[in-house]
């Protein structure tokens, strides 16, 4: 497949986005539906990588339409457990996708018109840089309705983005853990694995 332009008055596009081009390989409707964001830090603690592991699974099976950049360990992760599911998936590469070639796990839920790959960056842009990871990261979160964070390590980029995110009154959850209570100071709301599926289900239900 592939990539081609959406149109920047496309209606799914939130208020932030109108006017700014995206390139997309998959289907674009899947913008349409109501998205959980998924971020990790690079470095992720034992008992949050379990909690993680049992969460999107349960997501996957609720039919959780999920959105990420899948990059860091954790990450990447949970976007093999996501693709063996059937609910819409959203990855969004730090780098130009128009000749990106189609991991082979993807082509099938691309085939199934349950993938969607977005990008913010040119043709020449292939090689991701922290700068395009940022802007990355903040897309993923404007397109989002609903985030999780299984770990933001204190101080670090994705703590920052946290704050950010919390800022634009975006729902914020991770796990109630000990090693999440920088988190959980910013403004996440912490909650067992139980809470955490209900909960985001209901907040996704919302309208």
């Amino acid at each position: 497949m592939k990539a081609c332009l959406i149109p920047p008055d496309h209606p799914d596009l939130p208020a932030a986005l109108q006017g700014e081009t995206l390139w997309a390989i998959g289907d674009p409707d899947i913008l349409s539906r109501r998205l959980l964001a998924l971020y990790c830090s690079i470095r992720c603690p034992g008992d949050a990588i379990v909690r993680t592991y049992d969460l999107v699974r349960a997501l996957r099976d609720a039919g959780v339409p999920t959105i990420g950049g899948f990059h860091s360990p954790m990450e990447h992760e949970c976007l093999d457990f996501l693709l063996q599911g059937k609910q819409p998936v959203v990855i969004v590469p730090a780098r130009g996708i128009q000749a990106m070639r189609i991991p082979s796990v993807w082509r099938q839920p691309l085939s199934q018109g349950r993938l969607l790959v977005l990008s913010p960056f040119s043709a020449n842009q292939r090689r991701p840089t922290a700068a395009m990871a940022e802007r990355r990261n903040k897309l993923i979160g404007l397109l989002a309705d609903v985030i999780f964070v299984a770990y933001a390590e204190a101080g670090g980029k994705t703590s920052r983005l946290c704050a950010e995110l919390l800022a634009w009154k975006k729902p914020l959850f991770t796990h109630d853990l000990e090693s999440n209570r920088a988190l959980m100071a910013l403004g996440a709301t912490g909650e067992s694995l139980d809470t955490l599926v209900r909960t985001i289900a209901l907040e996704l239900a919302a309208p």
